[in-house]
């Protein structure tokens, strides 16, 4: 293994944790902001206020003693997701992709029982998922049927887009692959793809899995190269709009694509993780500073800073 010094990481413009922590989410996002996007009920709410699609919401749990309202609420549901509102990381959610009389499905194929939801529900109640352990809701939203052109990419689980933000330019984006390692789940610390995006066109870039890069799926055996996301412009104007929305400077949107409905908001993530630049085998740090380069006293609007992104940090421009 070859090691790289701090220097030789901050010549070729990669973003480290502190530079992260203090130069753009410390002085980008105002923390009055932050449960906006800490709280995913909250975020919803915001999104369909502003008339952007997400996953439909069926029910919320409060307290402990609706739990027993479970079983009601699940009623006539053979597809659905559990999810804590203030989870990270891809903790606590549970996705029940089909119902087998009295069980419940997992994708993965494992199957649960109604107390063991209950169990998981309780669980999320308690703040076990929870950003910092306080104590949580529980929601229950509809299970997204994701876009076939992504079948041969994914196993076992949804996957989603993660497009960094910065003062309302989208700078860099990868595809989240869930594995069977990953338990379906499209989170690259538990096992998922990270596949780098070519911020020009939509097509596929690299594929790291644990921080190694490879050139298949491991589960599904599919080469990732000719792998192109449709709608890609879409994609990169409602990443962009959720700066408008949330009045965050510096944050992660996560958009899945769904067959019937196209592109919705799942999340929004103020402290984004750093692993995307393994992805696409590029800094952000160099990026971030052309967007302060170029951005004008006027903000420019949704379509003109998505189109300077596409312009700025497409594939063929070296060294971004």
């Amino acid at each position: 293994m070859k090691w790289i010094s701090p220097n030789q990481l901050r010549q070729l413009g990669v973003l480290g944790m502190n530079s992260r922590n203090i130069d753009y989410i410390g002085r980008s996002n105002s923390r009055r902001l932050f449960p906006l996007v800490d709280d995913k009920l909250k975020t919803k709410k915001l999104a369909e206020k502003f008339g952007m699609s997400v996953p439909r919401l069926f029910a919320v749990i409060n307290n402990q003693h609706d739990i027993q309202l479970l079983e009601i609420q699940l009623r006539g549901r053979d597809k659905f997701v559990i999810k804590p509102a203030q989870g990270s990381g891809g903790k606590g959610i549970l996705v029940i992709s089909e119902r087998d009389g009295d069980r419940y499905i997992k994708s993965s194929g494992a199957s649960l029982k109604l107390r063991d939801l209950k169990h998981h529900a309780t669980n999320i109640l308690s703040g076990l998922f929870s950003l910092g352990g306080r104590p949580d809701v529980v929601m229950i939203e509809d299970m997204i049927v994701f876009d076939p052109i992504f079948s041969h990419y994914s196993y076992e689980g949804v996957p989603d887009i993660r497009v960094i933000v910065y003062k309302g330019y989208p700078v860099m984006a990868m595809l989240r692959c869930s594995t069977h390692e990953s338990d379906g789940k499209a989170n690259l610390h538990q096992g998922a793809v990270g596949v780098g995006i070519d911020m020009g066109t939509g097509k596929s870039l690299f594929a790291v899995q644990n921080n190694i890069k490879i050139e298949k799926h491991p589960n599904t055996g599919f080469s990732f190269d000719d792998l192109i996301i449709p709608g890609w412009a879409h994609i990169l104007h409602l990443a962009s709009r959720c700066y408008e929305m949330v009045g965050l400077g510096y944050f992660g949107a996560d958009i899945v694509l769904d067959k019937n409905k196209g592109p919705m908001i799942l999340e929004l993530n103020a402290r984004p993780g750093l692993a995307i630049q393994v992805a696409n085998q590029a800094g952000l740090a160099k990026r971030l500073r052309l967007v302060d380069q170029h951005v004008l006293p006027a903000p420019h609007d949704v379509d003109e800073r998505v189109a300077l992104s596409k312009q700025l940090f497409a594939k063929s421009i070296a060294n971004v």
